[in-house]
């Protein structure tokens, strides 16, 4: 398999996720050693997040603490690129150590807490641990190194979810969510698994934002186009207004591009308050109204002004990667709720209409 290179994934996390020091200081929760250096998913310690115990997937802002919450279906959320630390000269390890206490800290409390807690309210979610790809490898020269390292992580990707699958799903609705290097993974799944397959019939939405969706990479599966339809897909990659980095300039853009604000894909404007609620470096604190957004449907890209939050002026960058879920926290936490009820309703009318005439 060759993947797409693409130097979006890389600007800083300041505002987005906390930082290094606080990782380091929940290391001793992840002593836990692999016997093989591969992932034993039958070991919950081998899940960054799962509805048989307690992990930061569970916390809820607390504005939102008093929402009614539901497990009417599942989430199988792969978590974006976590395995970024340098030395002198390149790593040695192209892949993350399954064990690595500091990786599996870094992971649970940045991406499981900012972006998994987000399907909370109406999912169990399930999240495992992977043998990611060192960030080195969307931008290395030895592309067969490359695409090795990402190779190995889809094949724990793809046990963790057949293990999931005879293990846990028995038949529920599933919502399959990714960032970044775990939007590319789960685009990989979700061809493997539900294009022209059963299983599409149990898929409630995909939520794969952080990489794109060529238009020609799915058959069967289709782009959402509004914020009920289900068994779809919605993908977005932020930037700033009016903001082309090189590689986008030299890009075809021949992708699908979601509004999360509207949930559709046309290039309509939808002003900040629409957005319902962004959730930053303070987790407990909900910024409503905190920017726009807009499709450049020509580059394949969401647009949006910078976000208002107090000191955004130390945020220089103007790539809002890291933030293509917190930024559209509350927007995506209904939508979640609104596509499992239009399932719901799907299925329910499906099984009135099969039933015999009495």
């Amino acid at each position: 398999m060759s993947y797409q290179r693409n130097l979006y994934l890389f600007p800083v996390l300041f505002i987005f996720f906390s930082c290094t020091p606080r990782y380091k200081s929940f290391q001793k929760q992840y002593d836990f050693k692999s016997r093989n250096g591969s992932p034993e998913y039958n070991n919950l310690n081998f899940w960054a997040a799962h509805p048989w115990k307690h992990d930061p997937s569970d916390s809820t802002p607390k504005p939102l603490l008093s929402e009614i919450k539901d497990s009417i279906a599942d989430v199988f959320f792969i978590h974006p690129t976590t395995y970024t630390k340098y030395g002198k000269g390149l790593v040695k390890n192209m892949n993350a150590g399954i064990d690595n206490s500091f990786i599996n800290a870094k992971t649970d409390y940045s991406t499981i807490l900012y972006q998994a807690s987000v399907f909370n309210s109406q999912c169990r979610v399930f999240a495992p641990r992977y043998r990611q790809a060192h960030l080195s490898a969307f931008f290395t020269k030895d592309t067969l190194k490359a695409d090795k390292a990402l190779e190995l992580a889809y094949s724990d990707i793809k046990t963790a979810f057949e293990f999931y699958l005879k293990k846990w799903n028995q038949g529920r609705p599933i919502i399959i969510a990714g960032h970044s290097q775990g939007a590319l993974l789960a685009e990989k799944l979700l061809k493997e698994f539900f294009e022209n397959k059963p299983l599409k019939n149990q898929l409630v939405v995909a939520y794969i934002p952080g990489w794109p969706v060529p238009k020609e990479f799915f058959t069967s599966l289709k782009m959402c186009t509004d914020s009920l339809q289900t068994g779809c897909v919605c993908s977005w990659r932020t930037l700033k207004r009016n903001y082309l980095p090189r590689y986008i300039k030299k890009d075809t853009g021949n992708y699908y591009v979601t509004n999360p604000l509207t949930w559709t894909t046309d290039s309509g404007y939808a002003s900040r308050l629409l957005n319902e609620g962004s959730v930053f470096l303070k987790f407990n604190k909900i910024r409503k109204n905190s920017t726009d957004a807009q499709v450049n449907s020509k580059k394949g890209i969401l647009w949006i002004r910078k976000p208002k939050f107090p000191l955004n002026f130390l945020y220089p960058s103007k790539n809002y990667h890291p933030g293509d879920i917190n930024i559209f926290y509350l927007n995506i936490r209904r939508n979640i709720a609104l596509r499992i009820h239009s399932f719901q309703q799907i299925k329910n009318d499906g099984s009135k209409e099969n039933q015999p005439d009495r």
